[in-house]
């Protein structure tokens, strides 16, 4: 008979014995590079899926009342990652399939390569002198009221959009893909989205939505500090953005959105924050890096490249932070397929001796 060799085994290594962090690393920057190279799709996007599933659930539940909103948070929220899980679970013996499927999350999850195309589209024609192009477009952005703002205003809102964004749409899940996987990136994603949804303070939803809000303040914490410090190392002016940081963000009524748009400010040089209108009612926020200039038209630019510089930055930290937590934990990192161990040396049966005698 045959010994098998205890060391080696026929049977797939699943991947998260096999080196999650360079599943990780591989599968989010080919995604990151499908979202450079693609963009969003125009029709069947799974984040607007999302949106109409999540849509749904809240016309089934919707109750002026703080513990329904949490349900529909919930069950919506919860029940994307619970997917997203169940779908990692399925391909965990493959290290290709692995990778694709985080290739494909981060692609689905990712919105940097859309933002900058959003934000160039609405400098080009503020750069042509169609202000009213310019306010026809800003919606697709944000959600600040288009016809209360001038060029300048236009340009401003661009900017702290795009700060804000690279933090929401990019770096915040990134950081939970490389923390949690599939499930990390597209959980992340999920509350973000609710956030948008469901997060405003409009009296429909200040309570309804006080659950998805909280929760994104949570899960956009350690997004918005990375992006904050990746925006101070990338930018034009580290010790600015440093210093608009510590002065300014704490000013702002987001606990997040003020640490990122305070950065961009003081990398950029340029003064963020003051009077906005959102849905019909003013808001008087504080000024942002108050020695920067006034915004212009041309720092759109500089705040995509920057946003772009910021994203990639936040792949690699990921990325490392994954493969050092592997080898932290002892997992074996080793690409090498597994094998079959080479045949054992045949032994000698028990039984009654054939031939001559002793």
């Amino acid at each position: 008979m045959r010994r098998a060799c205890p060391l080696h085994r026929a049977d797939p290594v699943p991947a998260e014995r096999a080196g999650y962090g360079r599943v990780f690393a591989y599968g989010a920057a080919a995604g990151l590079l499908g979202d450079l190279l693609l963009g969003d799709p125009r029709r069947g996007h799974p984040v607007a899926a999302f949106g109409r599933a999540a849509a749904a659930v809240e016309r089934a539940l919707w109750r002026d009342h703080r513990g329904w909103g949490a349900l529909h948070t919930v069950v919506c929220a919860g029940g994307a990652t619970a997917l997203a899980a169940l779908a990692a679970r399925s391909v965990r013996t493959s290290r290709t399939a692995s990778v694709a499927l985080t290739a494909a999350a981060t692609w689905a999850v990712v919105g940097g390569t859309s933002l900058g195309r959003e934000a160039r589209a609405i400098g080009g024609a503020l750069a042509a002198g169609d202000i009213e192009a310019a306010r026809e477009r800003l919606p697709h952005l944000c959600g600040r009221d288009p016809q209360a703002l001038d060029a300048d205003g236009i340009a401003r809102a661009v900017v702290e959009s795009v700060a804000e964004n690279t933090s929401d749409a990019v770096v915040g899940a990134l950081v939970w893909g490389a923390v949690g996987g599939v499930p990390g990136l597209v959980g992340f994603r999920a509350v973000n989205t609710l956030d948008a949804m469901v997060g405003h303070k409009s009296p429909k939803y200040r309570r309804y939505g006080w659950a998805s809000a909280r929760l994104d303040d949570v899960a956009g914490w350690p997004g918005a500090r990375l992006t904050a410090v990746l925006a101070a190392v990338a930018g034009g002016d580290p010790r600015g953005a440093v210093g608009a940081w510590r002065a300014d963000a704490a000013k702002h009524p987001s606990p997040n959105a003020g640490v990122v748009e305070a950065s961009f400010a003081g990398a950029l040089g340029v003064r963020l924050g003051g009077t906005l209108s959102y849905g019909g009612r003013v808001e008087h926020r504080p000024v942002l890096n108050g020695s920067g200039r006034a915004v212009e038209v041309a720092d759109i630019e500089r705040a995509v490249r920057l946003s772009r510089r910021v994203s990639w930055l936040a792949l690699g930290v990921g990325a490392l932070c994954a493969v050092l937590r592997d080898s932290a934990s002892g997992r074996r990192t080793s690409w090498a397929v597994p094998t079959r161990s080479a045949p054992a040396e045949r032994l000698p049966t028990a039984g009654p001796q054939q031939g001559g005698s002793s």
